[in-house]
């Protein structure tokens, strides 16, 4: 297929898929996008928008069939949704790696499968897993979570080993659990790879993180680490994305501890919030790989042409938007949501500088 031919469906029409829209038009590909919900912000951009539920049949057949090849734009969709669409086109990344990324149990349990360590963790589904559990892990403190729908802070609680596990198991309202040690972190870190059709792979991180009330502040790049340490973050998101078979987009969210351990914490099956500044400070974003990737495009060159901070804008944090508008170097970028909510992300703005030197 020659590029200029080719038109993406993206499932799901929030920032991501705008950022991925936008992102298509430069290479001269059109988007059409399926969410539940009318006035999207991806909708804003793309050449066609499909609304109707992730169930409905008929409406997704109809977005199958107005499109080459279909991605998606966050890990919530139905699986068999995407099994349901892979019979009419194909889907990037699959269903598999959807799958593993949608269960914290199925997710912990095949990284630690593959030789990726996360933190001590138990599948709980009763108050009495939860003390077994504590028995067993011997640490004083954990999170408690839901396996599926929890992001930005939702669907977890803190556990200590004095607390009731009774309470702490009603507190979720949900049977089946996961309880994980609590990391003494000396900082969170991400990396997100680009893996094309080919095999080649694009690499960006690793992305210092920094984190208010359980939703992503700051991404900064480079990150302050130990080269022997990021070399080795970057190693274990290309063995994530070679088990996998990657073809698109992944971030994988880590914990390096004081010691010097690196622990993955979080797949996430898209391009990530971590890597926005690779709009404004990289040749090819994280959002142009996600396009090339699974438009059958091989992979560009990641590498970074400055250093950067990205700041998410949460709630009545847009409000301050015109203290960016004169600071030097910023890159503004709202995403055209109309109704401000706490917790909600409005935009982000990523600051660039020059890159420092590294030669002596």
């Amino acid at each position: 297929m020659k590029s200029h031919s080719i038109t993406l469906g993206i499932l799901g029409s929030g920032q991501l898929g705008r950022m991925s829209a936008l992102a298509a038009a430069e290479l001269g590909i059109k988007v059409h996008v399926y969410g539940p919900d009318k006035d999207s912000p991806a909708e804003h951009v793309a050449a066609k928008s499909f609304v109707g539920s992730y169930t409905d049949k008929k409406m997704l057949k109809a977005f199958a069939n107005s499109v080459d090849v279909v991605s998606y734009e966050f890990e919530n969709i139905p699986v068999s949704t995407i099994r349901y669409i892979q019979k009419i086109k194909p889907v990037y990344p699959d269903d598999k790696l959807l799958e593993i990324s949608q269960n914290r149990i199925t997710e912990k349990k095949y990284l630690n499968d593959i030789g990726i360590p996360t933190a001590g963790w138990a599948a709980i589904y009763s108050p009495e897993d939860i003390d077994k559990a504590v028995g067993e892990l011997g640490a004083k403190s954990y999170i408690l979570k839901t396996t599926r729908f929890g992001y930005d802070g939702k669907g977890q609680t803190v556990h200590k080993s004095s607390d009731s596990a009774k309470r702490s198991f009603n507190k979720l309202n949900s049977d089946e659990l996961i309880l994980e040690e609590m990391v003494d972190f000396k900082c969170e870190i991400s990396v997100i790879i680009a893996r094309d059709k080919y095999g080649k792979s694009a690499i960006y991180g690793p992305i210092q993180n920094v984190h208010k009330t359980h939703i992503l502040h700051t991404s900064t790049v480079p990150a302050k680490l130990d080269a022997k340490v990021a070399a080795k973050a970057k190693r274990i998101a290309r063995k994530l994305a070679d088990a996998v078979g990657l073809i698109g987009v992944l971030g994988l969210e880590m914990f390096v501890t004081k010691d010097g351990r690196i622990l993955a914490n979080e797949i996430a099956p898209r391009t990530h919030n971590s890597g926005h500044w690779t709009i404004d400070a990289c040749a090819v974003s994280q959002f142009e790989q996600h396009v090339r990737t699974v438009c059958g495009i091989s992979v560009g060159d990641p590498t970074p042409h400055s250093a950067a901070v990205m700041t998410n804008l949460i709630g009545n944090d847009v409000n301050k938007i015109k203290n960016f508008y004169e600071t030097k170097g910023a890159c503004i970028h709202l995403y055209g949501k109309t109704e401000t909510r706490n917790g909600r992300k409005m935009g982000h703005v990523t600051v660039l500088k020059p890159l420092k030197s590294t030669r002596k």
